[in-house]
């Protein structure tokens, strides 16, 4: 795989108003090499090219081989499910990309797990999408889309992602990135027992008890204090982290990425606010609703810890970091929000592989895969503003 991959104060938000390689490059069409165009033209502040300097390398991309039981598929969706509920199934969309590391995690984690490979086989019919092929599909509804026209259309923005669909060919449950097999069991147990009909996945998460009120959330330096007051007036955009006790997942992201310093220089440009998934703690919203955290999730459908929400300076959401990433994949996403280049580049993947690529020509070397070396230089931890 080359890089384009995967892969207590009385004001709430400070500033607020008071009250492919070089030997192949001639034979790449116009949008092949739009990843490198946008290496041209999205900047990166404080980088100097050095001519003698050697390309840096590209790490943590793996290849990946797709169980045999994935379902071969003429790509005609409504069909597909028509055929998966006449068997009593369920169909899923995969959205993959050659050498994803968290789409190889999926298979090598989460299906070589016993019971979920059951379940899986069992209750849904899989197949599989690669969001740069080329492949004719019929997506619900009939509009025909090649592969990759589908997922822009779709505004996938991280692989894997999963589509889950109900008889009547809505989309019932989405997975945005990689989830750890526990958080999958719980996805899977959601969609084929059929308990969209009494609620959001949020609201089901709720019912399994899950949370936990005896423990606090993981303190930062840089998490705003209440009373929240989220609404337009600072000059940063907005990060809200949804998070709950007890989680693992949670633990991990504060530990290996958050304390990151390219992490932490990036997130001190928010105005970022911590909120616990289920507690009551009264807010503003951006769009001035006044609500709770535990209702503002159900509404943003929040299913997964940590998820953060990310903000422009007018109040409007922009993208979530909502799986289990590592560290040079949250750095992008930080950063494309910051730098406003998702006005420019509405795709995120082309935009963290243009972005890649602008720094291997540095000669830093790239580890999507990697908590604790995502961008370093003769073996030491670079932090290239």
């Amino acid at each position: 795989m080359t890089s384009q991959t995967c892969c207590q104060g009385a004001i709430s938000r400070p500033g607020r108003p008071p009250g492919p390689d070089s030997t192949r490059r001639d034979r790449l069409s116009l949008k092949q090499c739009l990843p490198l165009i946008f290496s041209l033209l999205l900047a990166i502040p404080g980088l100097s090219a050095d001519a003698d300097a050697p390309r840096g390398a590209f790490k943590g991309a793996v290849d990946t081989s797709h169980p045999t039981w994935f379902k071969e598929s003429f790509l005609d969706f409504e069909e597909d499910i028509a055929d998966a509920a006449a068997n009593g199934r369920r169909l899923v969309l995969y959205f993959f990309q050659d050498g994803c590391p968290y789409c190889n995690a999926l298979v090598e984690h989460n299906f070589t797990q016993p019971d979920i490979t059951k379940t899986m086989r069992e209750k849904f019919d899989l197949v599989a999408i690669n969001i740069w092929g080329d492949r004719e599909v019929i997506q619900v509804g009939g509009q025909v889309f090649s592969e990759k026209d589908l997922a822009e259309a779709l505004k996938i923005q991280y692989t894997p992602t999963l589509l889950f669909f109900n008889e009547q060919r809505r989309v019932v449950l989405r997975l945005n990135g990689y989830q750890p097999p526990d958080t999958f069991r719980t996805a899977l147990e959601f969609v084929h027992t059929r308990k969209e009909a009494t609620g959001s996945f949020t609201h089901y998460l709720e019912q399994l008890g899950t949370k936990s009120w005896s423990q606090d959330l993981i303190s930062e330096s840089f998490f705003i204090s209440p009373p929240y007051d989220l609404r337009p007036g600072s000059n940063k955009p907005l990060a809200v982290f949804f998070e709950q006790p007890v989680c693992q997942a949670c633990e991990a992201f504060h530990a290996r990425v958050l304390n990151n310093p390219t992490v932490r220089r990036l997130i001190t440009q928010y105005d970022v606010v911590q909120l616990g998934l289920w507690a009551k703690t009264p807010l503003i919203t951006p769009s001035d609703d006044q609500t709770t955290a535990r209702q503002w999730a159900e509404t943003l459908a929040i299913g997964f810890t940590p998820t953060v929400v990310l903000f422009d300076v007018e109040g409007r959401e922009v993208m979530r970091l909502e799986a289990s990433f590592r560290t040079f994949h949250t750095q992008g996403i930080l950063r494309y929000v910051l730098s406003g280049s998702y006005r420019k580049q509405p795709s995120f993947q082309r935009y963290l592989s243009a972005h890649a690529d602008h720094l291997r020509e540095q000669g830093y070397d790239v580890d999507i895969f990697s908590y604790d070396s995502p961008i370093s230089r003769n073996g030491k931890l670079a932090d290239p503003e």
